[in-house]
């Protein structure tokens, strides 16, 4: 019998496409990416991890075990306290001071996709945590692996940071943590919840390509 994720990654595969192909990352990938374009997804990027974080923190309410309790207060600690600190630290490089980061205003897209993960995190169960955090960690390390073998990718001086980051053995194992942790809540469930999870695994992959477009436009409110 097929694993549960094998499944997400089916369900979600046309927007994780589109996402690959979308001119943000082939952009990025060929190291022609406009830097004001970067430079706004970073900002926004800073402010989506708050709220990220905060999935961790209700990931650890929610399990059902010590050994995931410690392992998603492992991830709220070095999200805040490590990976927020190398995102300002990189900003840093592109001219943005940390004072520019917590002032960022989060743009509709980002608000949308953090609180349609807060919410789904707030009323569901550990799966649904599992399964809206998912298509961050998973589809980008996908990108980051892909991205570390084509070609002159890691030839730009600003770019190269970004694909090693997320195409490192590190981030790579942390993905594969989480899917297997959402093959172990899956098992048993029954095919209501099943559909359940993948909407909305597929609704937050759909939100990672919001995202991405969200940057290159550089999106502002209305008004």
């Amino acid at each position: 019998m097929s694993r549960f994720s094998e499944r997400l990654y089916r369900a979600a595969q046309e927007i994780w496409i589109k996402s690959h192909r979308h001119p943000f990352l082939t952009e990025l990938r060929e190291g022609t990416l406009d830097p004001g374009r970067f430079i706004y997804y970073l900002k926004q990027d800073y402010v989506y991890l708050i709220d990220y974080a905060k999935m961790f923190a209700i990931g650890s309410i929610k399990a059902r075990d010590l050994e995931t309790m410690v392992k998603f207060a492992e991830l709220l600690h070095s999200t805040l306290n490590v990976e927020m600190e190398l995102h300002r630290q990189y900003a840093e490089r592109f001219g943005v001071t940390r004072e520019q980061l917590e002032q960022t205003r989060p743009s509709p897209t980002t608000v949308a996709y953090t609180k349609y993960m807060l919410d789904a995190a707030a009323q569901g169960s550990l799966a649904e945590v599992v399964a809206v955090l998912l298509p961050c960690m998973w589809s980008y390390r996908e990108i980051g692996t892909a991205f570390m073998k084509f070609p002159g990718a890691l030839d730009h001086p600003l770019y190269r940071e970004w694909i090693l980051m997320y195409g490192s053995e590190e981030f790579g194992a942390l993905a594969d943590w989480c899917i297997g942790l959402m093959d172990r809540l899956a098992e048993g469930l029954p095919e209501q919840e099943l559909a359940q999870l993948e909407e909305r695994f597929v609704a937050a992959s759909k939100l990672e390509y919001l995202f991405w477009d969200m940057a290159y436009r550089q999106e502002e409110w209305p008004v």
